[in-house]
């Protein structure tokens, strides 16, 4: 399995290419903003993207969705919990008093449990973590869970946005992510991988 990871944007949000080895068929998870660096990192591995997934609605990101669905027709798969993010503008946005963009209609609403899969080596389980906002995801494979907002390095998913829920965060955190391996890596929206059993020992928040 292939997996890249660029930092892009103001808010340095993480956007995750991951590819087969042998189709080289990809999924893009995140792409919050510079859909020209997406795009060029695409065309470097020689990747053919079939899915762009959103962790969550957040504008850091879905920045840069509506130009790689452009450019590659990919399906979009989000959460059906936060589809209305896409409907109707980013909450987010109205916050900080700038325009709402309208972005790509959902292909595919996602539910706990999902199975994301291109070429025969990436396979990834879609696990439902709300807390930062209702439905925030996380995508796990054998050895690595991609967990946007909901956790990073020594932090965890801010919870004062609308829809947001520190309790709900900490018990998705505990009941979905905790009770993986510790060796598994931690690739989170923001900041440097991590793995899950450092974050259970050394976690402020947990």
């Amino acid at each position: 399995m292939i997996v890249r990871k660029l930092e892009l944007g103001p808010f340095a949000a993480n956007c995750y290419i991951v590819a087969s080895e042998t189709t080289k068929e990809g999924i893009v998870i995140d792409p919050g903003a510079m859909a020209g660096e997406i795009l060029a990192e695409i065309s470097r591995l020689g990747v053919s993207v079939k899915t762009i997934v959103l962790t969550h609605g957040h504008m850091d990101h879905t920045g840069a969705l509506a130009e790689l669905k452009e450019a590659t027709g990919a399906e979009v798969a989000i959460h059906a919990a936060d589809a209305p993010y896409l409907r109707g503008g980013n909450p987010m946005m109205r916050l900080l008093g700038g325009q709402v963009r309208q972005l790509p209609e959902p292909d595919r609403l996602l539910q706990d449990g999902d199975i994301l899969e291109v070429g025969d080596d990436v396979r990834l389980r879609v696990l439902h973590t709300p807390g930062h906002t209702p439905g925030g995801i996380s995508l796990a494979a054998d050895g690595i869970v991609f967990t946007g907002d909901t956790l990073f390095q020594f932090g965890v998913g801010r919870t004062d946005f609308p829809g947001g829920s520190h309790e709900q965060l900490i018990d998705s955190i505990r009941h979905k992510l905790l009770e993986m391996p510790d060796d598994t890596v931690v690739c989170p929206g923001h900041g440097p991988d991590t793995k899950i059993g450092i974050e259970r020992r050394l976690n402020p928040f947990l």
